[in-house]
């Protein structure tokens, strides 16, 4: 056993240790091999293990005054830790006095001790070897010493099977490492994976080599995720069946496989909406069948984006009751005919403002996924004041700014928004007599919920407001832009909004609008001037902005991914979507949406109907 003062000796001997070994350009010996006065033991540079060190025990003058003096002056530098590199060390005085008397037992103890302080300070390099290329070398110079000074001794033969297992695991762990950042990951015999596993079976649980296994693992799961990605599942699930062998960590590959589902469900869907989308095209039908092969190849044949779009097909090609960009008209009881309806074509959408959009707030974000269950047919203009009259002569109803007697306005002397008495749906923004193809304005969502239950009830179909998340889809029409447009600025004649050009009656112009644009217009332009957008709409990003059916929510935390309205009873707080001709820039983003009182009038704020299909 290591005396005390030995093993504290020993956080001495790791600089000494340092020096004391020379390099021998020769063969190097197996480090199980002695010679009589030189141990030699193989030390490469970097990371390797290569190059060969020995010790060759310093010459020795043993001090005046006897071995009593010598003896002390050994077991002195053992205390202090200086145990071989020069004659004055402990080892060499002991070797030299074991030399000179055989039989000394004080002289062979000393020895002894030595030894066993030298050897425990190898040990401490070789805990830490399997990661630190210096502790291996360290361990390599102890050998040396230690078969220099007691080649036959079973302590010393044992250290050096030690730093033998040591040297084995260094190198697998090596060349499985060289194997892994070459990719060859040992999956068919060859490579990393026999390697690490040979290290194992030399030291169970070596952290290292466990480690290594991981990397492994994690290598050929990313295999069978890149397989996905191109679409080769059959090869992602070959690679997930090799990984779930390296290390049986059934977690790992579980959320591996969760990951694979989930980029297949991603690219199912995205194929579907893709097959949606091309069934609008004039000769859509081949290349939407095109989508469908291609989701057959990758998803389940019962999964329900499969049918969905399958079906699609069916009923286009077979002339359906509705087709994705068709009009139409419903009759009303009364004599007249409802608005002019476009079907827009069913699909998905990421709703809301992107993360890189600077002018966005919360109440836009999070950015989700939707996707509508069916298509639905929406009114391609605004709701016209004529359009609105029919509605107040058949019912009777007496709007929120009628019953008041006021509503708020444009006023041109101030150039500001104002109260004004006498002012109603059958006025224009001014507070002047309407024209009747202008979108109707000073109407709450209260007036047009009622408008549309009232032409549900004449044409005895479904007809409601459109919920924010269909007025968003059918806004962007495809595109993903920050504004319906794209990007960048509008193009000459895109829409009835705010440009530097628009001026007032009154000579006024806008002081926060679009640089170098103008319309022609201030003050809302008749419904259907300016061109329609890819889902052959018009309107929804200026002329009036408009009410949808929802209740004012904070953000879209939790908010329906099926196009559904997200509605709370008795809300009093509506929402108001899409720019108009008196907002700024910023308000004319595809994702911008404010709160409004549901009772409030203004000149800026109309509405237009869905009707279910």
């Amino acid at each position: 056993m290591v005396a005390l003062r030995g093993i504290l000796a020993a956080t001495v001997l790791g600089m000494a240790l340092l020096g004391g070994c020379s390099r021998d350009a020769g063969t190097p010996s197996k480090s199980g091999t002695a010679t009589d006065r030189t141990g030699t033991v193989t030390v490469q540079g970097d990371d390797r293990i290569a190059e060969s060190l020995t010790w060759q025990a310093p010459a020795v003058e043993l001090p005046a005054g006897g071995r009593k003096v010598a003896l002390a002056k050994a077991a002195a530098a053992l205390a202090a830790g200086h145990l071989y590199d020069d004659g004055d060390a402990a080892i060499p005085l002991y070797m030299a006095l074991v030399r000179q008397e055989p039989g000394d037992v004080i002289a062979r103890n000393g020895l002894r001790h030595a030894l066993d302080v030298l050897l425990a300070s190898g040990d401490g390099f070789l805990a830490t070897s399997g990661d630190d290329i210096e502790a291996l070398r360290s361990a390599h110079r102890v050998a040396a010493v230690a078969r220099t000074a007691a080649p036959e001794d079973d302590a010393v033969r044992d250290y050096l099977h030690r730093v033998d297992t040591a040297d084995q695991l260094w190198e697998l762990n090596r060349q499985a490492e060289e194997d892994l950042r070459a990719g060859r990951l040992g999956e068919s015999g060859k490579g990393a994976l026999t390697k690490l596993r040979a290290a194992l079976r030399l030291q169970p649980g070596q952290s290292r080599a466990s480690q290594g296994l991981a990397a492994v693992e994690s290598g050929l799961i990313r295999r069978a995720e890149d397989a996905a990605r191109k679409e080769d599942f059959a090869s992602a699930s070959r690679w997930l069946a090799v990984a779930s062998a390296v290390r049986h960590d059934a977690g790992t590959i579980a959320d591996a496989r969760a990951r694979i589902a989930v980029i297949r469900s991603v690219r199912v869907d995205q194929l579907h909406d893709e097959g949606m989308q091309a069934l609008l095209q004039p000769k859509g039908i081949a290349l939407a069948r095109g989508k469908l092969t291609q989701m057959l190849r990758i998803a389940d044949p019962a999964d329900g984006a499969v049918a969905e779009l399958r079906q699609r097909i069916d009923q286009v090609t077979h002339y359906g009751q509705f087709r994705a960009g068709q009009h139409f008209t419903d009759g009303l009881k009364l004599g007249a005919r409802s608005p002019e309806m476009v079907v827009v074509p069913h699909g998905g959408f990421r709703m809301g403002a992107a993360d890189e959009d600077d002018e966005a707030g919360d109440v836009e974000k999070p950015a989700h996924y939707v996707r509508f269950a069916r298509g639905f047919a929406m009114s391609r203009t605004e709701v016209t004041v004529d359009q609105f009259r029919d509605f107040i002569r058949s019912s009777g109803y007496r709007t929120t700014a009628t019953r008041r007697g006021q509503a708020m306005v444009y006023d041109e002397r101030s150039g500001n928004f104002v109260r004004r008495g006498g002012v109603d749906w059958q006025s224009a923004y001014d507070g002047s007599r309407a024209d009747g193809s202008l979108p109707v304005v000073f109407v709450s969502a209260r007036d047009a919920q009622a408008y549309v239950e009232w032409l549900a009830a004449q044409s005895s179909q479904r007809y409601r407001l459109p919920s924010e998340a269909e007025f968003e889809y059918a806004l962007r029409a495809g595109s993903s832009g920050r504004y319906p447009w794209g990007n960048g600025s509008p193009s000459p004649g895109t829409d009835n909004i705010a440009g530097a050009k628009d001026t007032s009656p009154g000579g006024r112009r806008w002081s926060n609008a679009y640089a170098g644009y103008g319309d022609g217009f201030w003050g809302p332009a008749p419904v259907g001037h300016f061109g329609a957008n890819a889902y052959d709409l018009h309107d929804l990003a200026g002329n009036v902005s408009e009410w949808v059916a929802d209740c004012w929510h904070d953000s879209y935390r939790r908010a329906p991914d099926d196009g559904a309205g997200w509605l709370n009873p008795g809300c009093r707080m509506g929402v108001v979507r899409g720019g108009s001709w008196a907002s700024s820039p910023a308000q004319t983003r595809s994702a911008w949406r404010a709160p409004l009182d549901a009772e409030a009038t203004n000149a800026r704020i109309g509405f237009r109907v869905v009707r279910e299909i």
